[in-house]
């Protein structure tokens, strides 16, 4: 027995899509930035050193003196020699003036003023110990300085953006579709 069949064929509908995607773009420039360091200010005060040597001494101990001192000297020592000769002179006066009181005053005197005098020696170029006066100032020193704080200009500059947002296109390639057939 042939019975009728019912055939059924379907097609299912096809769908397309399309993305374009998101684009962002951000550019950020560096910021505008102005250093200015103003010089610091530098004032030096200073009183120089002073170094003193004073050698008249070490070179009057070896016998280099100046003129006028020498002078002075020889005035000094004569003015001491006239003493020295006149209390010599008034003694023998006075042993003379007492010559009865015994003793033999003339010879004694010749003897006395007759020998000649011991003079002491000693090294006469070297100078003695710290003949040589020195004398030293340091010098003094102020410094005076200011410093000025930095000049700091800065501009920020604002990001670029740009953005495109991102979209989908939806398109139908197949249409769907059922064929119905009797056999």
């Amino acid at each position: 027995m042939n019975v009728p069949q019912i055939r059924l064929e379907s097609i299912s509908a096809k769908i397309g899509l399309t993305i374009y995607k998101p684009v962002q773009e951000i550019q950020q420039q560096p910021a505008d930035l102005m250093i200015k360091q103003p010089k610091a200010e530098l004032q030096i005060d200073r009183t120089p050193s002073q170094l003193t040597i004073d050698q008249t001494e070490a070179w009057a101990d070896m016998d280099l003196k100046h003129i006028s001192r020498r002078i002075e000297e020889f005035a000094q020592q004569g003015y001491e020699d006239w003493l020295t000769g006149l209390a010599r002179m008034a003694q023998e006066g006075d042993d003379l003036m007492k010559i009865e009181n015994g003793g033999n005053p003339i010879p004694e005197h010749a003897k006395i003023n007759s020998g000649s005098p011991i003079y002491e020696f000693n090294i006469g170029f070297i100078p003695s110990a710290n003949s040589v006066k020195i004398n030293y100032q340091p010098s003094i020193v102020k410094l005076n300085w200011h410093t000025h704080k930095p000049e700091i200009d800065i501009k920020v500059n604002k990001p670029v953006h740009q953005y495109t947002p991102g979209s989908v296109n939806i398109d139908l390639i197949q249409k769907p579709s059922l064929l119905i057939d009797f056999v």
